[in-house]
């Protein structure tokens, strides 16, 4: 994996505050949907400005969040102050973090498409959990037909990955939490774009997996 431990990206710094603070009712409510239930110290990987975190539950006694890019991680922690549960944000890369003790949950929200080895990160996010702690997640995903075609060649031939903090539009994220070693319990796919808009990003998964007791 990458050895640095923070990441520059001016300009999606720049345009996901206002896309995050623009975002659907439909992905708020998965958002609301990937954290309900948690329990216990719960890892957040890419929190970007915190968006999450006033959908913790009050049953949740910890978050530590991880979010490698400074401007963003600024914004992070304006928002960590007002959240209902006690919550540190850490500007560091997930590849350069480690921690003393395991945590009960591992939120991933719109950020493995962004990491440069997903699978290497996945088998990290594995070994951070207890036994039986879960993995929650929300990401796009890789698309079939003509969109899947798109999210190729966006993902090749163009600068949409370096405009995008580094996001990769076409990654079989689900199949590669299940190569990891994790048992999903729960996992549900929305499509949050009609199918005839030509963007790359549409399909996103919702789900709930754990690492074996």
């Amino acid at each position: 994996m990458t050895s640095s431990t923070t990441l520059d990206h001016p300009f999606f710094a720049r345009i996901w505050p206002a896309i995050a603070a623009h975002e659907t009712e439909q992905m708020r409510k998965s958002r609301r949907e990937n954290l309900a239930g948690l329990s216990g110290r719960v890892l957040e990987v890419g929190a970007g400005t915190g968006t999450n975190f006033a959908f913790y539950p009050e049953s949740v006694t910890r978050v530590v969040a991880v979010e490698p890019e400074q401007r963003l991680a600024v914004r992070a922690r304006d928002a960590a102050a007002g959240a209902a549960v006690p919550i540190e944000v850490t500007n560091r890369t997930v590849e350069s973090f480690s921690a003393t003790e395991p945590f009960d949950a591992v939120v991933c929200s719109l950020v493995l498409c962004s990491v440069a080895e997903p699978d290497a990160v996945l088998q990290q996010l594995f070994s951070l959990l207890r036994p039986g702690g879960e993995l929650r997640y929300l990401e796009h995903v890789a698309s079939t037909g003509l969109r899947g075609r798109l999210q190729r060649f966006v993902d090749a031939t163009t600068i949409w990955p370096r405009l995008a903090g580094n996001c990769h539009a076409h990654r079989y994220t689900e199949k590669s939490i299940r190569a990891t070693g994790f048992e999903v319990d729960r996992t549900r796919t929305e499509q949050a774009l009609p199918a005839w808009v030509p963007m790359p990003v549409s399909e996103f998964v919702l789900g709930r997996a754990r690492r074996p007791v």
